[in-house]
């Protein structure tokens, strides 16, 4: 069981949507949301108010009767309710809810504690709206697609639970749950802010580093199979290049390689003064590929530690407007819906995934091609050449795979297009910068799981099964499990699936 109280760690955060741990909530923060909530009710009384007693962004000019205030929030409600697309998965509807859950129980926003419980107990019970991937622009935030997750806490539109779409009224009735109470502004409160694009954006920071950790050891386990040497993650070659990324990674490459007996030092093979050969037949220094991976993953270690930062911060901000302030005695208009910090990290977190993608095809492509590594059949063939085709058919996909990565990496951050008749003249797109950097992510996966069982098939042409580092073995031993070595031709469609899912895990 974990608590939310004044803060959610990151750690903390992958544990209730990755490993689907319970959540509380603190007593003092339900008394927090309380004490903020019946402050707006009674300091909204003689008061012009945005979204309690005005009409919304372009039509703020237009006065709400105190009769027609619930329906108002109704009303915001079902009209936002317009996304299109596909539908979210699961996990990013989880992790969207659980960040409205923390940006709400600041008591910022004068919700009614019924939201807290009711948003409490659908994260728990896997019950997760149905939010489609289109519609948001980011600016007051994620209206569409929280309009859809606000639509099933009024006990309407339709919800995935346990695997089925369903209508929530009817999940609602069988698991004993009530919607929320709509008291002051909970329709605005609930749609205003950037919880879609930072749930979204928490998952892809949590896949972004597996895919580092992955990509560190798939660039270990190339440098066993070519026999590289050692002095391109010493620490002496990298601690005259001072940035702390790029010795992290070199760092993690000599862990890892400790104990290879396939690797080699530079002053046993070339420095020995025992070589006179006029040309020489290993190479004297790796292909970029192999040799530079601490500077071109470094940058991408770095890259993904902001993104977490950012992210962070905004799962514990406040990202609704107006602002209420119990101590101030206050009620604060601004724009801390706008989602300017999540559209540039996942455009920068997009960038740096598909550089990594992009090193581990051409990592694939030195396994590929018998003519540059000199040392496997094309393909890591296993079967008869010419007549079996080994890997051949899963680089085509690889490479078409990181292309679209290529072109996915377009910035959104950069793409506003006024609307809301340009009452929101300038937009982050976030929640579509999020949106394409999963797409990213999950095509990186997909590369990557190719390479996986292309590196399985070296290391038993060359007979390194017992000379691969431990780390390199205990992972060899792990793939082989899901995809036994093989020389016949067969659909390698089902295994990349499993590798990839090896991968995600």
């Amino acid at each position: 069981m974990i608590s939310v109280d004044r803060k959610l760690t990151l750690s903390q955060f992958y544990e209730i949507i990755f490993n689907k741990q319970e959540l509380e909530i603190e007593p003092d923060v339900l008394d927090t949301v309380e004490e903020s909530h019946l402050f707006l009710r009674d300091f909204a009384q003689n008061k012009i108010i945005y979204g309690v007693n005005t009409g919304f962004g372009p039509m703020a000019q237009y006065r709400i009767r105190d009769e027609d205030r619930h329906q108002l929030q109704y009303n915001l409600i079902r009209s936002h309710a317009a996304g299109t697309g596909d539908l979210l998965p699961p996990i990013q509807v989880k992790a969207a809810m659980l960040t409205r859950l923390c940006n709400i129980s600041k008591g910022k926003s004068g919700v009614h504690t019924s939201v807290i419980n009711l948003l409490k107990e659908l994260i728990n019970r896997e019950i997760t709206p149905v939010i489609f991937a289109h519609g948001g622009v980011g600016a007051s935030g994620d209206l569409v697609q929280l309009a859809h997750l606000a639509l099933v806490l009024i006990g309407e539109g339709e919800v995935l639970f346990h695997g089925a779409r369903r209508p929530t009224a009817d999940v609602f009735a069988e698991q004993g749950l009530k919607p929320i109470e709509v008291v002051v502004r909970e329709g605005l409160s609930l749609i205003n802010g950037t919880s879609v694009m930072t749930g979204i954006g928490l998952v892809n920071y949590f896949y972004a580093k597996k895919l580092l950790a992955w990509s560190v050891w798939l660039s270990c386990a190339m440098n066993e199979i070519v026999k590289a040497h050692d002095d391109h993650y010493s620490i002496t070659l990298n601690a005259v290049k001072l940035h702390r990324g790029q010795n992290e990674i070199a760092g993690r490459m000599r862990m890892h390689l400790e104990d290879s007996p396939l690797i080699k030092k530079r002053e046993d093979d070339l420095y020995s003064g025992n070589n006179q050969e006029e040309i020489f037949k290993d190479k004297v220094q790796e292909y970029y590929s192999l040799r530079c991976v601490p500077q071109i993953l470094g940058p991408v270690l770095e890259t993904i530690e902001q993104v977490g930062r950012v992210l962070e911060d905004e799962l514990n901000s406040v990202s609704d407007n107006p602002i209420i302030s119990v101590e101030d005695k206050n009620v604060y208009h601004g724009g801390n819906f706008h989602g300017d910090y999540i559209s540039l990290e996942m455009d920068k977190l997009k960038l740096a995934i598909t550089r990594l993608t992009m090193l581990s095809e051409r990592q694939l492509n030195y396994l590929m091609n018998t003519k540059i590594n000199e040392i496997l059949p094309p393909f890591v063939n296993m079967g008869k050449l010419g007549f079996n085709f080994g890997m051949q058919g899963a680089q085509f996909t690889a490479t078409s795979t990181t292309a679209e990565n290529q072109t996915l990496s377009t910035s959104m951050y950069v793409h506003s297009i006024p609307n809301n008749n340009d009452n929101q003249d300038i937009v982050s797109m976030g929640t579509n910068a999020a949106v394409l950097a999963n797409k990213v992510l999950l095509n990186s996966f997909e590369v990557l799981a190719i390479q996986m069982i292309s590196i399985a098939q070296a290391v038993d042409i060359l007979s390194y099964q017992n000379f691969v580092s431990s780390k390199t073995k205990a992972v060899y031993d792990e793939v082989r499990r899901i995809v036994p070595a093989f020389s016949d031709d067969r659909p390698l469609y089902p295994v990349i699936q499993k590798v990839k899912e090896f991968l995600m895990r």
